[in-house]
């Protein structure tokens, strides 16, 4: 298997080289790949501190990122060095001011893990809920370093509990503790003989209530939230915006929306604006007075959407009906109930959340309408639901500084 894998990994180099020309993702992936060496030593030097966070992408970064800014908090004299392998998550966070290099991982062959680790040699390393990469994974356990897999689930579908999947639980064996989520992966691990496990919990909890409490206000926006019962449709997808829009033109006046698509393509917002049939408003729009009269809120920029979350009583949560729904934790964390489509089961959040009748699945838009109207205007009801999103956040809270707590002693 092993040399299999070798070979998997020359075989997707080669591959990534021959669509570079046709995809920019793949071009990213090559270019950012071009200086690893040189940045890693224009910013690590010999005798630092360093403490190493890998993260997939952009999804996993969250995840890891309370962890980097407790090590700074408590720790400043450590060096973060935060690596990705994925584009996506490396563009948008290169130059994040938490870590003091962020760079792409190297590809995982034998001689780039040797070389990396004689480089960096790390403290310790943080593996960011997944990303088993074989040759690093196996020098750190070589060289003795504390590697740990955080926030971390499991599911029996996985390939490690396949009969085929034993050499890819012998990767998981190069951990020194695998912090996971819940008790059904620790069980799950357990039954393969994966016995350093601790159930620990999400730090997304610890992320999302961060950001709630240093949330942007946007005074402009108060009149038209003021006495409305305001729903924010949070990454919303195609099939999404069909369900709301048909709402939204049936809907009542006291109703408000916040719709902020996955998609902000100029083609797609105009799209939208051209199928509602209430007046709606821009969030770029520089004339703020147009949002007091305005139905509909559209969303046309990026990293306003958890901090808006604030204005509403009710969520919907885009991706449901793709390949999954989006983070609803963001939403919940202001004590918002939330409702999606039905794809959702693989996210233990939501199917907790559902168990706990403060989110809502909805297969059509039947379904939808009789579940918006019911969050709308049955108050008491409202009411509780938002009480126990809150509570499930709060309940949630401290995997950060459990982990931390545990791996440094």
């Amino acid at each position: 298997m092993r040399f299999i894998y070798k070979i998997g990994i020359r075989l997707y180099f080669l591959l990534i080289i021959l669509v570079a020309p046709f995809n920019i993702k793949a071009r990213r992936w090559l270019k950012g790949r071009q200086g690893i060496w040189r940045k890693i030593r224009l910013n690590i030097k010999p005798g630092d501190s360093v403490v190493w966070i890998h993260c997939a992408s952009l999804g996993e970064f969250e995840q890891g990122r309370p962890i980097i800014e407790e090590i700074r908090k408590t720790m400043p004299e450590k060096k973060i060095l935060l690596t990705f392998f994925s584009p996506s998550g490396y563009e948008l966070r290169k130059n994040y001011e938490g870590a003091h290099c962020v760079t792409y991982m190297p590809l995982d062959t034998r001689f780039n893990a040797w070389l990396f680790m004689n480089l960096v040699k790390p403290e310790m390393a943080f593996f960011i809920k997944y990303d088993y990469w074989y040759y690093f994974l196996r020098t750190l356990k070589k060289k003795k370093i504390p590697t740990y897999l955080v926030s971390a689930k499991f599911r029996r579908d996985q390939v490690f509990f396949k009969w085929y999947g034993m050499w890819y639980r012998s990767v998981l064996k190069f951990f020194t503790v695998l912090y996971v989520q819940n008790e059904e992966s620790r069980r799950l691990l357990n039954v393969i003989g994966i016995k350093n496990v601790e159930v620990t919990g999400d730090t997304r909890f610890d992320r999302v209530f961060a950001i709630s409490k240093r949330s942007v206000e946007y005074p402009w926006l108060e009149p038209f939230a003021l006495g409305k019962k305001v729903i924010v449709a949070g990454s919303t997808w195609e099939k999404d915006e069909q369900l709301l829009i048909d709402y939204i033109n049936q809907s009542g006046p006291e109703v408000r929306f916040i719709l902020a698509p996955h998609e902000i393509s100029e083609k797609k917002l105009i799209r939208i604006i051209e199928l509602i049939e209430h007046t709606s408003v821009r969030f770029t729009d520089n004339d703020k007075s147009s949002y007091l009269n305005a139905k509909v809120l559209i969303v046309d920029t990026i990293g306003h959407l958890s901090s808006l979350y604030r204005y509403g009583r009710i969520a919907y949560i885009g991706g449901g009906f793709g390949k999954g729904i989006h983070n609803i934790l963001e939403a919940a964390t202001y004590g918002l109930p939330v409702v999606f489509g039905p794809k959702y089961k693989k996210f233990m959040e939501a199917v907790e959340m559902v168990e706990r009748k403060s989110a809502f699945s909805i297969n059509n838009y039947e379904e939808l309408k009789s579940t918006f109207d019911l969050l709308t205007y049955d108050e008491d009801l409202l009411v509780k639901c938002s009480q126990s999103a809150k509570s499930y956040i709060e309940t949630n809270l401290g995997a950060t500084r459990t982990i931390l707590d545990r791996a440094m002693a």
